[in-house]
């Protein structure tokens, strides 16, 4: 494809959600030009892990085998509340490195998609052609434009859009890999909800990534409080003193020094509506990861567009703003986008709020959760190998 040609897709960003779009509108028999600024994702502390219904999403995709052969699947999570195991869920989980499984998808992509890396430096947008400008002076026309540059706000404001700011640092996510492997312990997968000890967490998990078990720790304080750097300069004891009952009922945790961590901003996009422009999971808006839900958003809308609405929109001339917004509009998008920002800025509350209503919420919650874990009996662990 010459660089004048005018595709169908003009996808700007290789995560996820981007790849996931090229290549489920290649399938569907569409012309498209994906535009990375560079060839293979650099190392990202983000989502790690998944579960059937995104792999569902890779499958009807066609990247689902390589995403398995990148993933490490694991059957049956332990929860544990109040420092003691309260239930055992048989989901399927799928862990892996955010850029790896990126990498891994890359490397999937169809010979067919027109892949490019460069620096975009300039787009001119309408209701019938968007044309992409690089750094060197390439150009790249397609009737759609799709933004999925996730959290980067570069190509957002080059096209006026604005990102409003619903919570500043909602949370703080710390990854690292344990010394301990994953079949040192009695579980496959746990969660560890949060301790008296330290009302500021919201929860541990711990899962397996190949041969290597791999923690998530969550957080509502912010960056700058001392125990985020305790944490990353003595991170095992930091951990000890945060969650003292944890190596009483699951055995030694020792924390390896490479400690990863990531704050987390609540937005949504603004002014969105274009001729010729639709924005994709982050680039729209971005939700906390302790509630579990930023791959779903960023993979369902990716499907929503290009099985839901991407064959209509092209049987028809133009891509009128008007046009557009049945994407927006999707109740499927708005149920899911509504339960991710709900879900981030009420896990906080419920955590932080002082008005009497949160903590009124927060004796409540924890005192039925308290009354039905022990209602119930623990369930069976599994025995290690």
């Amino acid at each position: 494809m010459s660089e004048t040609s005018l595709s169908d897709l003009v996808i700007i960003g290789a995560g996820l959600a981007g790849l996931t779009a090229a290549t489920a509108a290649h399938r569907a028999g569409h012309a498209v030009t994906l535009i990375s600024a560079h060839d293979r994702h650099p190392p990202d502390f983000r989502g790690e892990k998944m579960g059937e219904a995104q792999l569902a999403v890779f499958d009807r995709a066609g990247l689902g085998p390589a995403a398995r052969a990148q993933l490490t699947a694991s059957d049956g999570v332990s929860l544990y509340r109040f420092g003691r195991l309260a239930e055992r869920r048989p989901d399927r989980e799928y862990m892996g490195d955010y850029a790896a499984l990126v990498n891994a998808l890359g490397a999937a992509l169809p010979p067919g998609v027109e892949r490019i890396t460069g620096r975009v430096a300039a787009i001119a947008t309408g209701a019938d052609t968007q044309l992409v400008t690089l750094a060197d002076g390439r150009h790249f026309a397609g009737r759609l434009l799709v933004v999925a540059t996730g959290l980067s706000d570069a190509i957002r404001r080059m096209l006026g859009i604005e990102r409003q700011l619903l919570s500043a640092q909602n949370s703080v996510s710390l990854g690292f890999d344990l010394e301990q492997k994953p079949e040192d312990f009695a579980f496959s997968s746990m969660v560890w909800g949060h301790e008296p000890a330290d009302r500021f967490l919201s929860y541990l998990t711990l899962f397996p990534i190949g041969g290597t078990m791999r923690g998530n720790l969550f957080t509502y304080r912010p960056i700058t409080d001392p125990w985020v750097k305790s944490f990353r300069q003595t991170p095992t004891l930091a951990l000890r003193r945060a969650l003292p009952a944890l190596e009483r009922e699951i055995g030694p945790v020792t924390v390896r020094p490479d400690v990863a961590m990531r704050p987390i901003d609540v937005t949504v996009s603004a002014n969105m509506a274009r001729d010729g422009v639709v924005l994709l999971g982050d680039a729209f808006s971005t939700c906390d990861p302790i509630t579990g839900l930023g791959m779903a958003k960023a993979l369902n809308d990716a499907d929503l567009l290009v099985h839901r609405h991407l064959p209509a929109w092209l049987a028809s001339p133009g891509m009128a703003a008007a046009k557009l917004a049945s994407f927006y509009a999707d109740p499927q998008k708005t149920a899911l986008d509504a339960r991710a920002t709900g879900d981030s800025l009420a896990g906080r509350q419920t955590v932080m709020g002082t008005t009497p209503y949160w903590q009124a919420r927060r004796v409540a919650g924890t005192s039925w959760r308290w009354l039905r874990d022990r209602i119930f009996s623990n369930p069976p662990l599994r025995t290690p190998d």
